[in-house]
């Protein structure tokens, strides 16, 4: 079961970022737009709060999951460099003759 949710892919590229970001503003937007004026035709500021949550509840459902549209375009990373053996690697200090102090 546990596997399961590792298999869950949980990361967006910079580019989905972006798109999720101006997604999430424009719904916003036009849920305030358009709760505002029927709030206003309608005379119920209550109204007005509950497009705006609504909105909110939409723009959270389409952005905050990674859905595959966000991850398109991934970035290709570097190939690890391999380390030096631990064996022939010495540290610095062990290099320098020690001075006697009298």
């Amino acid at each position: 079961m546990l596997s399961m949710f590792k298999s869950i892919p949980t990361h967006m590229d910079y580019k989905g970022q972006k798109l999720a970001e101006q997604i999430f503003q424009g719904i916003i937007l036009v849920s305030a737009v358009i709760g505002f004026i029927y709030g206003l035709i309608i005379e119920q500021f209550g109204w007005t709060v509950y497009i705006m949550l609504a909105g909110f509840t939409v723009s959270c459902l389409l952005t905050l999951p990674p859905w595959p549209m966000y991850r398109r375009n991934p970035l290709t990373w570097q190939p690890a460099i391999r380390e030096p053996s631990t064996e022939s690697r010495e540290k610095p200090q062990e290099n320098l003759k020690k001075k006697k102090h009298k």
